[in-house]
């Protein structure tokens, strides 16, 4: 039973998930399910499947999961759309989780418009990230400016697909019946179109030689039998061979395919979030170049720094990595930006959850605790208050980015999510103490 309610969780249905959720939670009122203390483990790095989670994870699906784990915090992110936060919030509400919710989406940075930030072979172009907004209900300028970045992404991708079908034809999809079934609002991404491809051409080829031989001969790689027929390494293939630089359907953009990294900040200031930079291992140009990138980051409203851990030390990725990952949060101390960590849990294989007590990653589990309470806590003072990390009342009560660091830490670290309403309606004369003393009350 509860098997099947954790499945229905990741239904196209929202009514369909809602009501698992609640059955979940009466398990356990009941004591039929007994969930962990929170622990210190962090993810605030996950997609959903409203962009592409490679297990189908919905918003409620990874709330549930992450409490199963006694994350500390979690948090979900997807490109280009907030469709997931509404759910995800009020999931961890029920949840006792505390969360927060953004987005991913790709930017143009003018000043690193000749070196390549994290957008492999794309100078200029960088991965960028709101985090914590209060809710997904814009209106006006930001509404129209979130909408337009799902029309680009979408424009992007039916062009994208033209091109590739002719390459992998017979193998062709059709994006309204064979890409936009595949997510719940509309919103699919490369990785989705991969998918798509790898099912249409099972549909194709059902004799498994014809069909290794096909994929084979496209991509142009030896495909291993054991890859068939949507398996890690041939949904990694099509999109490498395809997709991305040097492939068939890949066109190189140009610095209107993207917004201004200086637009999105404005929009994320203005919709509630915290502008985030985004990290991806130190080797390219820009980000050898990171001080400076922070610098004109910074200069348009970025106030934190993501990092993915997993994909920079262990097997393979050699000690430059390493070292790089541990320089930056080093920097990122320094320049005082809290930092997000995850998984993003958007091609298969990548885990739910970083391996916070590997040699390697254990000396930084209190720096990327410190940056999730900050999210947790930002998160809530702005959906109950408007009186987040990065609104007036903050600038105004403290005299620097460090004090304030250590207020929205310590709320994010003692607020516990049945309190949150007890932050409601706070004034712009509040002090950060009395906010403190208020929730020390109710606990």
């Amino acid at each position: 039973m509860i098997e099947e309610l954790e499945q229905k969780l990741d239904s196209f249905d929202s009514a369909e998930r809602k009501e698992a959720l609640l059955a979940l939670c009466e398990k356990v009122q009941s004591g039929e399910i007994v969930l962990p203390e929170p622990g210190t483990d962090v993810n605030l790095h996950c997609h959903t499947f409203f962009s592409y989670n490679s297990y189908g994870y919905s918003p409620s699906k990874f709330a549930w999961l992450a409490r199963k784990r006694g994350l500390a915090v979690a948090g979900v992110v997807d490109f280009d759309v907030l469709d997931a936060l509404e759910e995800f919030l009020e999931a961890a509400k029920m949840l006792g989780l505390k969360g927060c919710a953004g987005f991913e989406t790709r930017v143009f940075v003018p000043e690193f418009s000749d070196r390549v930030i994290n957008s492999p072979g794309e100078p200029g172009i960088s991965y960028h990230m709101g985090v914590g907004f209060p809710s997904a209900k814009l209106q006006g300028q930001l509404k129209k400016f979130l909408l337009n970045l799902r029309r680009l992404a979408q424009q992007r991708n039916r062009d994208l697909m033209g091109r590739v079908n002719k390459h992998l034809t017979p193998v062709e999809l059709d994006y309204e019946r064979d890409v936009l079934v595949l997510t719940p609002s509309g919103n699919p991404t490369e990785r989705h179109i991969c998918l798509a491809y790898t099912r249409k051409a099972r549909e194709i080829f059902d004799d498994d030689n014809a069909l290794q031989q096909f994929w084979s001969e496209k991509l142009g790689v030896e495909v291993e039998s054991s890859a068939l027929p949507e398996g890690r390494d041939l949904l990694n293939a099509i999109r490498a061979k395809t997709m991305k630089r040097g492939g068939v359907g890949y066109v190189v953009p140009d610095k209107g395919s993207f917004p201004l990294m200086a637009d999105t900040n404005r929009f994320v200031l203005a919709a509630g979030g915290i502008p985030t930079v985004t990290w991806l291992d130190g080797t390219s140009a820009g980000e050898k170049a990171i001080e400076e990138l922070l610098e004109v980051s910074k200069a348009t409203g970025a106030a934190a720094i993501n990092v993915i851990p997993d994909r920079n030390y262990g097997t393979g990725h050699g000690e430059e990595k390493l070292a790089n990952l541990y320089s930056v949060v080093e920097l990122a101390q320094e320049l005082y930006l809290p930092i997000v960590v995850g998984t993003e849990m958007n091609s298969p294989g990548q885990k739910f959850v970083d391996d916070f007590d590997t040699k390697e990653l254990s000396p930084l589990v209190s720096v990327f605790l410190k940056g999730a309470h900050i999210f947790y806590a930002h998160s809530v003072l702005q959906q109950q208050c408007g009186l987040g990390y990065t609104s007036e009342w903050a600038e105004k009560n403290f005299e620097g980015v460090a004090e304030k660091n250590e207020f929205f830490e310590t709320l994010g670290s003692s607020l516990q999510p049945q309190n949150e309403d007890k932050l409601d309606g706070l004034s712009e004369e509040v002090t950060a103490q009395e906010i403190l003393d208020k929730i020390t009350h109710s606990m």
